[in-house]
């Protein structure tokens, strides 16, 4: 067989990033029907299919994603490569992709935190639910509620959260004392549903079930959010009690700013998960990572206050 064309290969790689080949022509300066065919001659010399085309996007096959991860890596080091000939500066690119609540209020404040000890790095934060597109999107590291069976990436099980019910100070100074789980039948909770095609959050009715509590009346009135940072916000905002994650508890708990009426926690049905796709899993940026964010997501979770 002969060689492959460094362009062909040069514009499947742009391509199953960008997703389309009018991106990846507008990238490479060519026109869409150059890539078309350039990787048209790519699949004739591999003999198999390497996208499906649907409508203007580009679709990877499984052959083109068996194939996407090694180019990925050859041609992200030939970029270096190529800037630090330039005379250009070099600094570390990480793809981080998280759930929105994550993304929102709890990582984006503690990433100067990392950048602090690190240096600075070229970040870009992806608050999404899963399934994310790993090759598409270039993603370095992705956490996941729950286990995503990412093909060719393995997924690695960090810890389970739990939720405590916490309101402002405010808010107990109006209602007085709360501290047993009875007592919280009497006044405004508010409600966490991350929606039909998500996991199921702890509802209030499971929490005060393992907490023996049996309500007399229906206790999915009042405030109901589809985020779980959102229903921590209506809570600092005075407006009721929430069940909220350690996760994102733990700090305004420590500042004051939030209370836990009453100490009794019920864990999440599942654990979160670290998945790093295998051209990512040698980066030294990756490696700094993940061992800061996993000591972030324990100090959180396992914060001496919720306990």
């Amino acid at each position: 067989m002969s060689a492959f064309s460094l362009r062909s290969l040069e514009a499947f790689e742009a391509a199953a990033r960008c997703g389309s080949f009018v991106a990846a022509a507008k990238e490479l300066s060519v026109s869409p029907a150059a890539i078309s065919q350039l990787i048209r001659a790519l699949e004739d010399q591999v003999a198999r299919k390497l996208f499906h085309r649907i409508n203007r996007s580009a679709v990877l096959t499984e052959a083109g994603r068996e194939i996407l991860p090694r180019l990925a890596i050859a041609f992200d080091e030939l970029r270096s490569v190529s800037r630090e000939l330039s005379g250009g500066e070099r600094r570390p690119s990480l793809v981080v992709s998280v759930p929105p609540s994550v993304a929102m209020g709890w990582l984006s404040t503690r990433l100067p935190d990392f950048i602090a000890v690190h240096g600075l790095v070229d970040i870009s934060l992806r608050g999404e639910e899963d399934p994310v597109p790993f090759e598409r999107d270039l993603i370095d590291i992705r956490l996941s509620y729950g286990r995503f069976h990412y093909r060719d990436h393995d997924s690695e099980e960090i810890m389970t959260d739990s939720v405590y019910p916490v309101c402002s100070p405010g808010f107990l100074a109006e209602h007085g004392s709360l501290d047993t789980p009875a007592s919280l039948l009497t006044v405004p909770l508010i409600h966490t549903d991350w929606g039909p095609a998500a996991a199921s959050f702890p509802s209030w009715r499971s929490w005060f079930d393992t907490a023996l509590v049996v309500p007399t009346g229906d206790v999915r009135k009042g405030l109901t959010t589809n985020s779980s940072r959102a229903a921590l916000d209506l809570a600092l905002g005075g407006l009721g009690v929430a069940l909220a994650q350690g996760m994102f508890a733990a700090r305004p708990i420590e500042a004051g700013t939030l209370i836990k009426p009453v100490n009794h926690a019920l864990e999440l049905a599942q654990p979160y998960f670290l998945t790093i796709p295998r051209r990512s899993v040698k980066k030294m940026v990756v490696t700094a990572f993940k061992a800061w964010f996993l000591e972030e997501c324990t100090r959180s979770i396992k914060s001496p206050v919720l306990q």
